[in-house]
C-alpha cells in the first residue's frame, strides 16, 4: 500500500512539474503585407500593423511572472522578410507590448534591428532591458502587440520622402517568449526551425 501511495505521489509530482514547466511559447506568428496606403490609413496610428484578437496566442499566460517567469526571461524575435522593394534601404520594426494594465507611459517596445535584404533575421533579447519594459504591469498580462515599420533612424516609414523604398513589403514575424533561465529551443517550433539564418 505504501508503494502505491509513493508511486501515486511521484506521478502527481511529475505531472505537476510538467504542467508548470513551460519554457517557451509562441506569442504570435503573423504573415502580412504592408503597402503605402495601408501605412497611411492604419488606425489609430500610421505605419502600424496590429496583432489583436485571434492573431495573438489565446493560450498566452495571464500572469507573466508566475508560476512560470517570462517577465525576467528572453524573447526570440524571428523576422522573415519575404518581399521588399529593390535596393538596400535599411528598414526596421518596433515591436510594442500593449499590456492589460500599464503604468507611466503604459507600454514598452523591442526592435528587430535594421535589415537590408530579404531572408530570415533572428535575435534574442532580454525582457528586462528593452525600452519602457518597466511601464508594463507584467502580472496582468499582454492584450495586444503593435508592429511599427521604420527606417534605421526611428522615423515612421510613411513619413519618409521616399516611401517607395519601404513599400510594399511582405513579412512573417514570430515572437517566442522564453522563461527565465531557459534557452529558446527550435525543436519546439519545427515549422520555424527549418529556416536558416541569413
Amino acid at each position: 500500500m505504501k508503494s502505491i501511495t509513493l508511486l501515486t505521489s511521484l506521478l502527481l509530482f511529475c505531472l505537476g512539474t510538467a504542467i508548470t514547466r513551460a519554457d517557451q511559447f509562441v506569442l504570435f506568428d503573423v504573415t502580412f503585407t504592408v503597402t503605402k496606403a495601408d501605412a497611411e490609413n492604419s488606425l489609430p496610428n500610421k505605419s502600424h500593423y496590429y496583432v489583436r484578437g485571434d492573431l495573438l496566442n489565446p493560450m498566452r499566460p495571464k500572469d507573466w511572472t508566475a508560476p512560470v517567469d517570462y517577465r525576467n526571461g528572453t524573447v526570440h524575435v524571428r523576422l522573415e522578410v519575404l518581399e521588399k522593394p529593390a535596393g538596400d534601404q535599411p528598414t526596421t520594426w518596433s515591436i510594442c507590448y500593449i499590456p492589460n494594465k500599464g503604468q507611466n507611459h503604459g507600454y514598452g517596445c523591442i526592435g528587430t534591428g535594421a535589415y537590408t535584404t530579404t531572408g530570415v533575421h533572428e535575435k534574442d533579447l532580454d525582457m528586462t532591458t528593452f525600452w519602457q519594459n518597466n511601464d508594463i504591469v507584467w502580472n496582468q498580462g499582454i492584450k495586444e502587440m503593435h508592429l511599427v515599420i521604420k527606417d534605421d533612424h526611428n522615423l515612421h516609414a510613411h513619413k519618409r520622402p521616399d516611401p517607395e523604398k519601404f513599400f510594399p513589403t511582405k513579412v512573417r514575424m514570430t515572437l517566442i517568449q522564453v522563461s527565465k533561465g531557459a534557452k529558446c529551443d527550435p525543436k519546439q517550433t519545427p515549422e520555424l526551425s527549418a529556416a536558416k539564418n541569413d
